[in-house]
């Protein structure tokens, strides 16, 4: 397991399990498949909507509470200062817990960013009453990022942004560490490229022949590749499956190297395509999604 150390000091798991579009009926087997595994890291968030599973699974594990490092995110109807207190009652008391390791902001919310500045003073406040362990952002391009720094006092640890080979996003990482911030990937080994009703006409990551012939060489799954590639260059990684045999698979990263050829024809894949959606544009029908309370 590598372990990377946040811009506050606080030490994070860097490979976890995402859980997003991860059914509620499927996410506590998962979880508890991957503690069970040797993950000690998982990534949620309230509009994901399985924050409760993600509970269930932690306490079917057997584990301490403290053996596991549990990140979520508050979603931009809950921006504001009293209303993203009460999200974090809320994402505490869906997960069975009493504190959060890591609570992240979800969108940058351009369009309403003096309410995104709000929900981020919030955690600040979380933060210095010892309630969440470390604070950040997801989706943040490097002008939300400066100007959330200019706004307020503590720095995000965490920057959550879509990132594989396809996308890497070269200005957010250069931003990211500039600011002493860690670049978190979701969607590490590209599933955004071919999740059902993205559209049919994109091209698997794990298909590309660049990352099928390294793995070949190397006896890995292509996946395990690209897992690789983003810890050696040490980014956090949160995977998403429900599928026991490849949750195994993406822990199974720890026993090989990528050569810096290797890293660089990976590298050479970025296409500047976003996947996602983009963060600059508005979503109300989204963003007004109203997070339940139980």
């Amino acid at each position: 397991m590598i372990n990377l150390t946040l811009n506050n000091g606080v030490t994070m798991p860097a490979l976890g399990l995402g859980v997003f579009q991860s059914s509620p009926e499927d996410t506590a087997d998962a979880v508890a498949s991957a503690l069970a595994t040797g993950y000690r890291h998982i990534d949620t968030a309230a509009v994901y909507q399985n924050e409760r599973q993600v509970g269930e699974g932690l306490r079917r594990s057997g584990l301490d509470r403290s053996e596991v490092f549990l990140e979520t995110k508050v979603w931009v109807s809950d921006y504001g200062s009293d209303a993203t207190l009460r999200a974090f009652d809320k994402a505490t008391r869906k997960l069975g817990v009493e504190h959060l390791d890591l609570l992240i902001l979800h969108q940058p919310a351009p369009s309403r960013f003096d309410a995104t500045v709000a929900a981020y003073t919030a955690l600040e406040r979380l933060l210095g009453q010892g309630q969440v362990r470390a604070i950040g952002v997801s989706n943040f391009m490097p002008d939300h990022l400066a100007e959330l720094i200019r706004r307020t006092n503590v720095v995000p640890a965490v920057n959550q942004i879509e990132l594989h080979p396809y996308f890497t996003q070269p200005a957010v990482q250069k931003a990211d560490a500039e600011h002493g911030i860690l670049t978190q990937a979701w969607s590490p080994i590209g599933g955004i490229t071919f999740y059902p009703g993205w559209g049919d006409h994109r091209r698997s990551v794990l298909d590309d022949p660049a990352i099928t012939t390294i793995a070949h060489a190397r006896g890995k799954s292509p996946a395990q590749v690209l897992l690789r590639w983003h810890l050696q260059q040490g980014r956090s990684v949160i995977p998403k499956s429900t599928n026991p045999r490849r949750i195994a698979e993406n822990f199974d990263v720890f026993d090989f190297a990528l050569a810096d050829d290797e890293l660089a024809t990976i590298d050479a894949l970025d296409t500047g395509v976003r996947h996602g959606p983009d963060p600059d544009v508005a979503r109300p029908e989204v963003f007004d999604m109203v997070i339940p309370d139980a």
